[in-house]
């Protein structure tokens, strides 16, 4: 029996490198364990202890938990917390978001095939699009994660119409994963920003995607974390907008139709929950994604797809077959 094929499309890594600059910067401090991040680039509250297991800098541990766990491929991104998400000039975002791509293709650079990075943007900038096609075309990066908004624009904002164009164009697979939080102090306790606050910012961005007509100019590749968060319980509410609220019939399909052609990650931590997404979206929308190497992480991805009790080619969509298929579309 041939050996399973397994890609993890959400996994992150934190480049020593990087924090050594951001440091040098004053905007880091790297402690045992944890690092804290200044507020402008992490987008968490000041002083907040950020875990900062040795997996994120790494690749020998990485490629030890690799073996442990089935995966045989990993797509990296860097943590959504060194995105400036709520940084409000330019000239933060910009270093900060080229050095992190510089230094997580280094981290990375003499594995590719195993581990493979996806190239960060600078959202809110016009300079996003360049920063994507230099990660593409000169990087070699597999593809582009983003997050929710930066520079206080949010993902239907004109700024970002070229970096749209340019991803659809490309075939680019772009991984959706939330940078930032609604809701602001009511999200302070509990670790409720990672529990609740980002599967809300999901739902928000993806509802402007859909709202706002982006998802009607450009066939995107669009894959989002944690199992879309609170977008596929949100489907049935916002096609009833759709057609009953005129100032959200913005498009000449229900919400819905759009979210079918979205891709969905397997970090829903619910067998219920990800046997709906399944019955809902199909096998063909779903990947494996894990949330390495944080606590709030899939340890056992292949136990989790096994769990779902699917024929033989459902299973083999969801570890390997669509991804593959869909990354050769951004070669």
């Amino acid at each position: 029996m041939s050996p399973r094929v397994v890609v993890d499309v959400h996994t992150h890594a934190l480049p020593m490198p990087l924090l050594t600059w951001l440091a040098g910067q004053g905007l880091a401090d790297v402690g045992d364990g944890v690092v804290r991040i200044d507020p402008v680039v992490s987008g968490m509250p000041e002083d907040a202890p950020i875990p900062l297991p040795a997996a994120q800098y790494d690749v020998g541990e990485r490629l030890g938990d690799l073996a442990r766990t089935g995966v045989t491929r990993q797509l990296v991104s860097v943590p959504p917390f060194v995105t400036c998400a709520d940084a409000m000039e330019e000239d933060t975002v910009l270093p900060v978001v080229r050095r992190a791509n510089d230094e997580l293709v280094a981290l990375l650079g003499g594995h590719r095939g195993v581990l493979d990075p996806l190239g960060s943007v600078p959202l809110g900038t016009s300079a996003a699009v360049s920063e994507a096609r230099r990660c593409l075309e000169e990087l070699g990066c597999a593809g582009i994660a983003i997050g929710t908004r930066g520079l206080g624009r949010e993902l239907d904002d004109p700024v970002h119409e070229p970096l749209w164009a340019y991803l659809a164009r490309r075939r680019a697979f772009v991984f959706l994963h939330p940078n930032s939080v609604p809701a602001g102090g009511r999200l302070a306790d509990y670790w409720l920003p990672q529990l609740a606050g980002y599967p809300m910012e999901t739902a928000l961005a993806v509802a402007r995607l859909v709202f706002g007509g982006v998802l009607e100019r450009h066939d995107l590749t669009l894959c989002l974390a944690h199992g879309g968060g609170c977008v596929p319980a949100l489907t049935g509410r916002l096609d009833l907008g759709w057609s009953r609220k005129a100032v959200a019939r913005t498009t000449p399909r229900p919400p819905s139709e759009y979210l079918r052609r979205l891709y969905y990650d397997t970090a829903t931590f619910s067998t219920p929950l990800l046997g709906r997404l399944i019955e809902d979206f199909g096998a063909g929308h779903v990947l494996v994604g894990t949330d390495y190497p944080f606590e709030l992480a899939d340890t056992d991805p292949l136990g989790t797809v096994d769990a779902l009790n699917l024929t033989r080619p459902d299973a083999l969509k969801i570890e390997s077959g669509t991804i593959t298929g869909l990354l050769g579309g951004s070669a």
